[in-house]
């Protein structure tokens, strides 16, 4: 009788070993592996529109950084790669390698939904709580399809919901003095 097998554990050595694949984004979330491709061009014009209005923002108020699908380490076995984040200027200096990777949150992470029900969970809920455990300030969720944003606050140790916003709302926070974007924007 063969015996079962026990779940793999993936780690950030692991990564290291794979061939570079510009095509594919591997992300590790408490030791599972999670393979993405090239998104669908509506993810792609969805996030540019949000970098780009992170970047006028920041470029005006020179607060931090905006960065595009970065590396974050949280551990040996946590490393993702968001769609986008902001850091400010002194989270950055904690957090920031010489690598080149990041090991530790910055105040924002931005993930921009992909179709299928793995891609939505895994940024719904594994990465929500992973989020929250390492002490990511605020969680922004864009969903292109349904053309909203759920924004997620730190508060009392996790992220929680704060609001669901529609076209008809604009993007605001606190993290950002004067970030103000109409959602709708967002999906032009």
């Amino acid at each position: 009788m063969a015996e079962p097998h026990a779940a793999v554990r993936w780690t950030i050595r692991d990564l290291e070993g794979f061939p570079y694949d510009e095509t594919k984004r591997y992300e590790i979330i408490d030791g599972e592996l999670f393979v993405s491709t090239q998104p669908h061009a509506e993810h792609q014009a969805t996030l540019a529109q949000c970098t780009g209005a992170l970047t006028w923002w920041n470029g005006q108020a020179r607060q931090g950084r905006v960065f595009v699908a970065p590396g974050f380490i949280f551990s040996e076995s946590d490393a993702v790669a968001p769609d986008v984040i902001w850091a400010s200027h002194e989270r950055l200096a904690a957090i920031q390698g010489e690598d080149g990777h990041f090991y530790g949150a910055p105040e924002l992470m931005v993930e921009v939904l992909s179709p299928g029900s793995t891609n939505q969970r895994r940024d719904r809920d594994t990465k929500l709580k992973l989020y929250s455990i390492y002490g990511v300030r605020e969680y922004w969720i864009i969903d292109w399809r349904t053309q909203t944003v759920a924004v997620y606050r730190h508060h009392e140790g996790q992220l929680h919901l704060l609001a669901t916003l529609t076209r008809d709302d604009t993007l605001t926070s606190p993290l950002l003095p004067g970030f103000s974007v109409p959602v709708a924007q967002l999906f032009e």
